[in-house]
């Protein structure tokens, strides 16, 4: 068994979870954590949601399911090299977009807007949903029944008004505390992640070109280092090195910053890391080349009118399915309607949130197509 610093998660300190079980044989927990989502129904969906560009525009475009597997790659490294929970930080990586919807952001804002009188919806208070109560999969249970520690780190962002209707998995918004280390670096994971791959694919996709992408410090930084240890090298192995250069540089940096303040403040505990600022972070001047490589995609990729375009239609089609299926409970399907009785705006926004961008187009197709 991996030797944990005094501060990481284990089975000993964990909270455990809510409806107590056996515990596992010939695995942690944690392991137990990662083993149950990978087998759940949402996870399978994450094939075919969107990451920038919609699932069915091409074959090699990162979707939601490999971003997770390229996040828990990242953070399995970090974790290991800080001597932290490597287990739990695969299963948060893992998890954290569960409940993310089809299209993307736009789609998770255009079902935010439908849902305002009932609160609004948050895809990260949505992926505690889906493996809290949505999986349907075990005897004795609704939802995945995972640690507290698995499902405080799914949970990144929370307004305040759910984390107090949430009891202890949101304690840590309303006394404005860390979570783990360990869900620290699936967060941070998750950034790094998707700022470089979004890179190739803007790139793979033609909305990008190596040209602009000059005008980023640390992209052209590792271009050009590339370019003169292999001057004949083919474009295609340039992006990819680059690229795989400029993870190397933010997990390395990020390791050596966070050891280095870890130093500094000695957390003995969990409880001490809970407790104090922010311990994981880049250094300075790395975290401006993250951030100019942020404000590059938004400005050059996300915001390019094709994808405006692309968005512009996925929010559309999002308002009109919850509008149709509110607007008569009969068109859902008999599992659905059976519980929209209860909840119909939220058991609406359970289905359509559980859609992936190919069924979310082809409903809208059985709906509206005349």
């Amino acid at each position: 068994m991996a030797e944990f610093a005094p501060y990481a998660v284990s089975s000993e300190n964990s909270r455990g979870r809510r409806l107590q079980e056996a515990p596992p044989t010939g695995r942690t927990e944690f392991q137990r954590d990662r083993d149950r989502i990978i087998h759940s129904t949402a996870f399978r969906r994450l094939e075919y949601k969107t990451q920038v560009f919609v699932n069915h525009e091409g074959d090699l475009f990162r979707t939601r399911l490999t971003h997770s597997l390229e996040v828990a790659q990242i953070a399995r490294s970090v974790a290991r090299t800080l001597k932290l929970n490597e287990d739990l930080t695969e299963a948060i990586a893992l998890a954290h977009d569960l409940g993310h919807t089809p299209f993307g952001h736009a789609g998770q804002d255009a079902l935010h807007e439908c849902m305002k009188p009932c609160g609004g919806f948050e895809h990260n208070l949505q992926s505690l949903r889906v493996v809290d109560v949505l999986e349907q999969r075990y005897a004795a249970f609704d939802g995945l029944n995972l640690t507290f520690e698995t499902r405080e780190g799914i949970l990144k962002h929370c307004s305040l008004k759910n984390a107090r209707a949430l009891g202890d998995i949101g304690e840590r918004f309303v006394k404005r505390q860390r979570p783990s280390l360990e869900a620290q670096i699936a967060n941070l994971a998750d950034e790094i992640a998707y700022n470089n791959h979004d890179v190739d694919d803007g790139l793979r996709s033609g909305l990008l070109n190596m040209s602009q992408l000059e005008s980023v410090r640390i992209f052209a930084r590792h271009r050009h280092a590339v370019v003169r240890q292999y001057p004949q090298i083919d474009a295609r192995r340039l992006v990819h090195e680059t690229i795989r250069r400029m993870i190397s540089t933010l997990v390395l940096d990020l390791t050596r910053h966070t050891s280095e303040g870890i130093g500094a403040r000695a957390p003995l505990t969990l409880n001490d890391v809970r407790a104090a600022p922010a311990l994981l972070g880049f250094s300075a001047p790395i975290a401006n080349d993250h951030q100019e490589l942020k404000r590059f995609l938004r400005t050059h990729l996300y915001e390019h009118y094709e994808v405006v375009r692309m968005m512009d239609k996925a929010r559309r089609i999002m308002r009109e399915l919850f509008e149709a299926f509110t607007g008569d409970l009969r068109l859902l399907p008999v599992q659905y309607r059976e519980l929209a009785s209860a909840d119909p705006m939220r058991t609406v926004a359970d289905y359509i949130a559980g859609m992936t961008d190919r069924y979310a187009m082809r409903e809208h197709r059985r709906l509206f197509a005349v």
